[in-house]
């Protein structure tokens, strides 16, 4: 098989409705919710309402960190607040941008704008995980975020313990990915990972067995 799967690639499956699969290194292959992410018709009612849930609170101006294809930055311009969608990838940010969004093409480590100013920072799908280091993504997030802003993080329910580090690849029926490092963080677990990022968990919202933890600054 091709090594050729890439995030720009996974994204315009997504957007064409085919689907794509994530491979762990000890061989467990599942679906990607490539719908959820896409959101709107393409996602279930249960998805939509657990988005809703995510977005309580978000009032003011939001940096959406690993955007993809731009469901939550584009809701946010929706309904009159000021965001930005960011992520590593350029399809993401076309499609971002397609729905109304605004997004930027960029690490989400790399300069941002408003850094230190941001209301809320949005760390949606899991995306606390990214690289398999949580904990400096959250000190990211404290960074962009102003004095009394929020975190909102989407983690894993109870069942995954502590924190799972994984490397994963993705994949189609023809063509395999490069191994990325990634991190599975339990809602167990959030209270000692913002601590270490010197956040304080808030609160603990819910939906349809998605998890959301809000942060502020310890």
């Amino acid at each position: 098989m091709r090594t050729d799967v890439s995030t720009d690639l996974l994204l315009r499956r997504a957007s064409a409705g085919l689907p794509c699969w994530v491979r762990d290194a000890r061989g467990t292959r599942r679906a990607l919710p490539l719908g959820r992410w896409m959101g709107g018709d393409a996602a279930s009612l249960s998805d939509r309402i657990a988005d809703r849930v995510m977005l309580t609170g978000c009032h003011g101006a939001t940096v959406d960190l690993g955007c993809g294809p731009g469901r939550l930055t584009a809701a946010l311009v929706s309904a009159g607040v000021t965001a930005l969608g960011v992520d590593s990838s350029f399809t993401a940010v076309q499609l971002t941008i397609r729905r109304g969004g605004f997004a930027l093409h960029r690490d989400i480590f790399a300069p941002l704008p408003r850094s230190g100013h941001w209301d809320r920072v949005l760390l949606a799908d899991g995306n606390i995980g990214i690289g398999g280091e949580p904990v400096r993504v959250l000190r990211r997030a404290r960074e962009l975020l102003q004095p009394h802003g929020i975190v909102i993080a989407e983690v894993d329910p109870p069942s995954t313990a502590g924190v799972r580090y994984d490397l994963l690849r993705w994949e189609t029926e023809h063509l395999v990915g490069e191994w990325f490092a990634w991190a599975g963080v339990g809602v167990t677990a959030m209270a000692a990972v913002a601590r270490a990022a010197g956040l304080r968990v808030i609160d603990v919202l819910e939906h349809a067995n998605r998890y959301f933890v809000r942060m502020e600054r310890a």
